[in-house]
Parts: C-alpha cells; sequence; structure tokens
C-alpha cells in the first residue's frame, strides 16, 4: 500500500509534528493553577470551540475553492501566536483571546488535511484503501502524542511548572509549518485561476455545493453521528488529568520531588501507554472494521460502546476505583482511534471529493458545536458533584442521541 507513496511520509510527519502539543497532558491543570474553576474551563472551551464553529464554513470554503495548503499555512501561523499569548499570560479574558486564535488554527485545518489526503488518494487510484491509509497516518498521530507525554512529562519534571509547555510547542509547529509548504499543488484539488472580480461567484458555486450535503439524509447521518462521538471525546479527555494527579500523590513513589513533578511523571507515563495503545488502534481500524458484517454496524456499535466506557470511567472515579477509571480512559481513547478513520470512510463515501474539505469541516463544525455544550455543562457539574458523577451523568445522557444518529445498516 505504501510501497513508492513518496507522501505518506510527509502526511505521518503532519500527523507526528501536529501533536507534539506539549501542554496537552497538562492543559486542565494548567488553568486550575491559574486559579480558573472547572465551569471557567468549561467556558474556554466553549469560547474556543464557538470560535471554531464560526469559522468552520468559511475557512473550509477558502480550502475547496482557493487552496487547502493555503489553508493549512494559516492554520500553523494562528497555532503559533495562541502558543506565545498562553506563555506570557495568566489569566481568563487573555487566555479566552489565545482560545480564539487556537480556534482559526483549529477551523482552518479541520477537514482540510484528511481532503489532502483524499486527493492524494484518488489521484493513485488507491480510494478503496481509505481505511487502512488513513488509519495508517493517524497511527502516526497518535506516535506522536505518545512521544509528547514523554517530553512534556520531562519538561514539566525538570522546568517545575507548566507553561513552559506553550513555549515548547512552537517547535514542531514551525517544523510543521515548513512540511506543509513542501506538500505538492496538485493535492489542492480542481481549482481555477479567477479574476479578482469573479472569487464571489467561485465561492457561491462552493457554497451551493456545501449546502448539498444537508439534503443528503446519509450524509448528515454519518456527520451527527462523529460529532456526537467527538465531541464527547473532546469535552471529557482532559479530566483524566486531575485522575491521574490524585493517583500520583496517593501511591509512594518520588516522595522527594513537589507535587508537579510527582504528577508530571505519572501523567507522562500514562499518557504515554495510552497513545501507544490508540497508535496501534488506528492501524488495525481496518482489521476492526471488517470484523463487523458493515461498515455502518462497526461504527453504531463503537458509538454505543464509546458512551458506555465514559459511564464506567466516571463510576469508577465517583467509587474512588481510580485504577479503573484510568483504564477505562484507555479504553476510551484508544476507541476514538479505532472510530476516526472509519468515520472519514464513511463520511467520504456520502460527500463528493470536490467539496471534501467542506464536507469534513461541516463534521467538526457539529463537534464543536456540540462541544460547546457539553463543556461547560460537565464543568458546572464537576464543581457542583464533582468528576466521577459528572463523567457518569454524561455517559448515560449520549445514549439516548444514539435513535436519532443511528447510521443506516446494510441488510446481511
Amino acid at each position: 500500500m505504501l510501497k513508492n507513496d513518496r507522501l505518506f511520509p510527509r502526511f505521518a510527519a503532519y500527523g507526528f509534528l501536529k501533536n507534539l502539543r506539549f501542554f496537552d497532558p497538562f492543559i486542565i491543570l494548567i488553568f486550575r493553577e491559574a486559579g480558573l474553576s472547572f465551569l471557567q474551563i468549561g467556558l474556554l472551551y466553549s469560547i474556543r470551540d464557538v470560535a471554531t464553529n464560526i469559522l468552520e464554513i468559511p475557512t473550509g470554503v477558502f480550502a475547496d475553492a482557493f487552496g487547502r495548503r493555503k489553508a493549512m499555512v494559516m492554520a500553523f501561523a494562528s497555532y503559533l501566536i495562541s502558543f506565545v499569548i498562553f506563555y506570557l499570560f495568566a489569566t481568563f479574558p487573555l487566555y479566552a483571546l489565545a482560545m480564539i486564535l487556537f480556534a482559526f488554527g483549529e477551523a482552518f485545518r479541520s477537514g482540510t488535511h484528511k481532503a489532502l489526503i483524499l486527493e492524494h488518494l484518488k489521484m493513485t487510484g488507491r480510494e478503496h484503501l481509505k481505511v487502512a491509509y488513513y488509519g495508517r497516518t493517524r497511527s502516526f498521530s497518535q506516535l506522536g502524542s505518545a512521544t509528547n507525554a514523554l517530553i512534556a512529562a520531562a519538561l514539566v519534571f525538570y522546568m517545575g511548572e507548566y507553561r513552559i509547555m506553550f513555549l515548547a510547542a512552537t517547535i514542531p509547529y514551525s517544523l510543521d509549518l515548513l512540511n506543509m509548504l513542501s506538500y505538492p499543488k496538485a493535492l489542492d484539488g480542481d481549482l481555477q485561476r479567477v479574476p479578482f472580480n469573479d472569487i464571489w461567484n467561485q465561492t457561491k458555486n462552493t457554497i451551493r455545493d456545501f449546502n448539498g450535503i444537508f439534503a443528503n439524509r446519509l450524509a448528515l447521518r454519518s456527520l451527527l453521528n462523529s460529532a456526537v462521538n467527538g465531541a464527547s471525546f473532546k469535552a471529557t479527555k482532559d479530566y483524566l488529568q486531575p485522575i491521574l494527579e490524585t493517583f500520583a500523590l496517593a501511591l509512594p513513589f518520588f516522595l522527594s520531588v513537589n507535587a508537579v513533578q510527582r504528577g508530571a511523571v505519572m501523567i507522562g507515563a500514562v499518557y504515554f501507554v495510552i497513545y501507544l495503545f490508540t497508535s496501534y488502534a488506528s492501524r488495525s481500524a481496518a482489521n476492526f472494521s471488517e470484523r463487523f458484517p458493515s461498515l455502518e454496524r462497526a461504527i453504531n456499535i463503537s458509538f454505543l460502546l464509546g458512551a458506555g466506557l465514559l459511564f464506567l470511567a466516571g463510576f469508577a472515579t465517583w467509587l474512588n476505583i481510580t485504577l479503573l477509571a484510568i483504564l477505562a480512559f484507555l479504553g476510551f481513547y484508544a476507541l476514538r482511534s479505532l472510530r476516526r478513520p472509519m468515520d472519514v470512510a464513511y463520511i467520504s463515501d456520502q460527500i463528493e471529493s470536490k467539496i471534501m474539505a467542506s464536507g469534513l469541516s461541516v463534521e467538526a463544525q457539529l463537534t464543536t458545536i456540540l462541544t460547546a455544550i457539553f463543556a461547560p455543562i460537565l464543568g458546572y457539574l464537576t464543581d457542583s458533584f464533582g468528576i466521577g458523577i459528572a463523567l457518569a451523568i454524561l455517559g448515560v445522557g449520549v445514549l439516548p442521541i444514539y435513535l436519532f444518529v443511528k447510521v443506516d445498516e446494510m441488510a446481511p
């Protein structure tokens, strides 16, 4: 599949470098250290996601109409500015500004790189390998996350602080920006050079194709199914951090160092294991989906399993069975990596290739809307009842939604 594929190493490098966000394993702890409540943290997530939501459609249109590579370059520039603000300041208003800039990066990036990969597969006549190919590229993203966990833990351990992570993250993101500039122009798709006065007409044509997505029932169901699963993951995944910190402080190890350093060792080690496992899961996405009668069945079963694991993580946390909660989160992370290549493949089967970036941006947009709803609710519940009950309530709450987002399964 990868023989003589000169672009695969660049796709893999993109995913690896993109996930070297050294602050990710500590983001909630960074916000808590700055004096924010869980509700304020949820509001920051909502600000990020609402801003991303507002920008999703215009940035998706920009990518499809004027160049996916340009969109990716703009994404990484926005990320870099936000990292600098996060590093220099530690107040809620400036964190909100940094989140908005981060949202610019997310909006320009989401769906766009997947569209570049799918365009490459179309050009090389390998569209039938979508699940396996995207699964392999995503495995490098997860490997990047595993590496990220170790580097981040080492930095916190030796520096004794969390915020240095933002400054450190500018290095891999600058390298990924250079990687983007090396992509061939052919991956932009079938773009036409038009006079400035005709740019609006080209944009309107792309928007018209984009609106057609909502008239396609199968496409809309696939987008909603993926979005609900993705939003429940995005809103809850970072809550593993305070669980791990509590677990680390209860263990009779590294007693000669401070709490931040002890937490860093535990968090780094667990996230390293998680992302090694999710890297393997991404590579196994095709094999996983083939165990079911259809791709649709695999998507539906994994949706229900994800809700169950989230409930288990919360229930175990409430009962102070912390190790079980950590294992449930491990399963939740791995399941997300198994699902993601299947989601992209199924969605791409429902949407025309010329508007693929817009279509995947719709999915990202729906995910951000739901995350913006879930995050402050989860934050309020955590402040009121604790992390365990909050996670369990969200896990149970996702189950009824399944009735509305279940994708149609082919008859055996």
